[in-house]
């Protein structure tokens, strides 16, 4: 009864958000009442499909469920810059309104109408290149103090929030793993979201996480969308891939004779899915050694505070995508202490990655997608 209302809810608003799309460009179109009409059906179609990159799941023929999936989650790309650039237009207008003469008025609102939705679908068709692409390589160089010799240049291939489902499939995972792998890392993290549907749904997809390649290993921590689609079959499935997946413990790597300690723990909501899964960055150091460099996997950058408390030297996270595009990057900070790149928390470095893939609209916008080689070096 709760999620309906909430459903009912969003979709109440989204109606109403079209409707002052429709209300504000289509009488000022130079399109006739065909065109008139046809902008309407447009709306409509837009607000029927946007559910669809969710609700697509329930449908049987896979087929038919991605191309549902797609659809719904083209309609989201292209609303959210047609949105903004009619309330900007608005802004534009309000200004006009008192400044200009009728007939520049006039021409004004005519000529921004056809604007705002040729500008929209240019940024969409734009955010969705840039979202498809195979992510690059981001060079981060972290100085921890009292970084052994050993340790200097150890590098850490990081990859997060791919999210593999309704449109993110093999191809684009292998594309993924192939670049980790020329790396040629100490060390891969994944840092959660790995996949949006069960492991029946995507066993086939998921299958390339198997070729991860580093010297050390491959390391993972869920993220809350495991938690959505089954973690505790993820969980089996990616040990079943060969990926070692931290749940509150660490491990203690030698790397040419010294130590490094790499920890992670389950998704900061994970206990609310499953009771035992509680975060705990503490209890993730159990046992290990107090003057080795510590590292942890969190899905999200929230976890600083108690990574620090913990006492670990380096924090890596994903969760927030960077925003994954303007102007929802600005809106990232009322959840999260960090939207993207190094930051510090008290003595703890955090990097949080902008992710390697992307979630709902596939679309990336003054928001690249990024497989993140991180390179140790003393302080």
């Amino acid at each position: 009864m709760r999620m309906s209302a909430f459903f009912l809810t969003v979709m109440g608003i989204l109606a109403l958000l079209h409707a002052y799309i429709g209300w504000r460009l289509l009488p000022a179109l130079p399109v006739g009442d065909s065109g008139t009409i046809a902008g309407i059906i447009l709306l409509a179609l837009s607000w029927a499909l946007m559910p669809m990159s969710v609700a697509s799941r329930a449908v049987k023929k896979r087929r038919l469920g991605d191309g549902l999936a797609w659809a719904g989650s083209l309609a989201m790309g292209y609303f959210s810059p047609l949105l903004i650039l009619t309330i900007l237009r608005d802004l534009v207008l309000g200004v006009a309104a008192l400044t200009a003469a009728d007939a520049a008025y006039a021409s004004l609102a005519m000529r921004s109408a056809v604007a705002v939705p040729a500008l929209a679908l240019i940024a969409t068709a734009a955010g969705v290149a840039y979202a498809r692409r195979r992510a690059p390589v981001r060079d981060v160089e972290v100085r921890l103090a009292g970084l052994p010799a050993a340790l200097d240049g150890f590098t850490i291939a990081q990859i997060s929030d791919i999210h593999v489902g309704p449109t993110i499939k093999r191809r684009y995972l292998e594309a993924i793993v192939q670049a980790v792998n020329r790396l040629e890392a100490d060390l891969v993290a994944v840092t959660g979201d790995l996949v949006d549907g069960s492991v029946r749904e995507l066993a086939r997809h998921t299958e390339p996480f198997s070729r991860l390649a580093a010297r050390h290993g491959a390391y993972v921590v869920t993220g809350n969308h495991e938690y959505y689609s089954g973690a505790v079959d993820w969980i089996i499935e990616l040990r079943r891939l060969g990926l070692t997946v931290l749940m509150n413990e660490h491990v203690v790597l030698d790397h040419d004779g010294a130590a490094l300690v790499v920890a992670g723990v389950p998704d900061h909501s994970a206990h609310h899915f499953e009771p035992e899964h509680r975060a705990d960055p503490s209890g993730a150091l159990h046992g290990a050694p107090a003057d080795a460099p510590r590292i942890l996997l969190a899905h999200q950058p929230r976890a600083a505070a108690a990574a620090a408390a913990a006492g670990f030297h380096l924090q890596l996270s994903g969760h927030t995508h960077g925003g994954q595009f303007w102007p929802w990057n600005h809106f990232v900070r009322l959840q999260q202490p960090f939207t993207a790149g190094l930051h510090r928390w008290q003595d703890l470095w955090v990097y949080t990655s902008r992710g390697t893939g992307y979630w709902g609209p596939p679309v990336r916008l003054g928001v690249p997608s990024e497989i993140t080689r991180i390179r140790l070096r003393p302080a």
